[in-house]
């Protein structure tokens, strides 16, 4: 079987594909490819799963992935209901590397530049300061053809390496396996499973059944392939739900938040909460509080 990589528009005449999509959902499966990702969020929220990681995404966010990296952009779930007032855009740039590239690459005048891919493989957001910048540059390509095309993807190549601030990487795990069709559907059905019933007792069993799996050779393939155990995985969609929420002042208190995305004990919330972020609940929403004040002063 096959890498997944039919999500990449095909196109003979073209060594970089700026594609725009507009639709009620992101593509909801685990996949990866061979060509390195720059995707401009234009509309829509959900979790970035890159890797053994997520990340929360919002319209205006643009995010960089290397070649191969396993990904999914999965919109909440709101958007999966029929809602017409609902939908997703997206600007993805698309080129590989290795590819009709690799020569131009290997230019000493492009040396740092190819460095500087290398070294971020594992992908990274794109810092907020310079997102509009970012923004304009993959529009800028997405509008050329020919010659002109090539040159605004080479100051798009520029302008993320020249990024001064220090970027994380999307992943920490390095070493996934290659994902397969038949696999890229599994996980995605596993991921789809968890993220629409995080608020429920789930049990592993309940999660080996949609993989058709038993719970212990569940246990070994979602490690494998994932880099989480599903216990970790599940209190890491909880977490980042719960987050969500806190900052959405949705809510009347933190108890209410803990009990809505599925944990039955505010000792245990707090515990798995200071575990996975390095804050407690209350402390987490603080200085998100702090950090909107801060640059409301800034702005004023």
């Amino acid at each position: 079987m096959k890498v997944l990589q039919f999500t990449i528009p095909v196109a003979h005449d073209k060594s970089v594909i700026a594609e725009k999509v507009s639709q009620p959902y992101f593509y909801p499966y685990l996949h990866r490819h061979k060509e390195t990702q720059i995707t401009w969020i234009q509309r829509g929220e959900g979790t970035l799963i890159a890797g053994n990681n997520m990340h929360d995404y919002t319209a205006g966010d643009i995010f960089v992935l290397g070649a191969n990296l396993p990904h999914v952009f999965k919109s909440n779930p709101e958007y999966f209901v029929g809602d017409a007032s609902k939908g997703v855009e997206a600007m993805t740039i698309f080129f590989n590397p290795e590819g009709t590239l690799a020569a131009m690459f290997d230019l000493p005048e492009l040396k740092s530049n190819k460095i500087f891919m290398q070294q971020h493989q594992q992908g990274f957001k794109v810092p907020d300061d310079v997102n509009d910048k970012v923004a304009q540059l993959m529009i800028s390509l997405k509008n050329a053809a020919g010659t002109d095309q090539l040159i605004q993807f080479l100051n798009l190549v520029k302008g993320l390496s020249n990024i001064k601030t220090k970027l994380d990487p999307l992943s920490s795990y390095g070493n996934l396996p290659g994902i397969t069709e038949n696999e890229g559907i599994r996980i995605g059905n596993i991921y789809n499973f968890i993220m629409q019933n995080y608020s429920e007792d789930i049990t592993l069993e309940d999660v080996a059944k949609v993989a058709f799996m038993t719970p212990e050779s569940f246990c070994r393939y979602f490690k494998k392939h994932t880099g989480h155990t599903f216990i970790s995985f599940l209190n890491e969609i909880r977490i980042n739900e719960a987050c969500k929420k806190l900052i959405s002042h949705k809510f009347e208190s933190i108890n209410t938040v803990a009990y809505k995305c599925g944990f039955k004990s505010i000792t245990n919330f707090n515990r798995v909460f200071k575990c996975v972020i390095g804050n407690s609940p209350r402390g987490y929403l603080d200085a998100y509080n702090n950090n909107l004040i801060n640059l409301n002063r800034a702005a004023s």
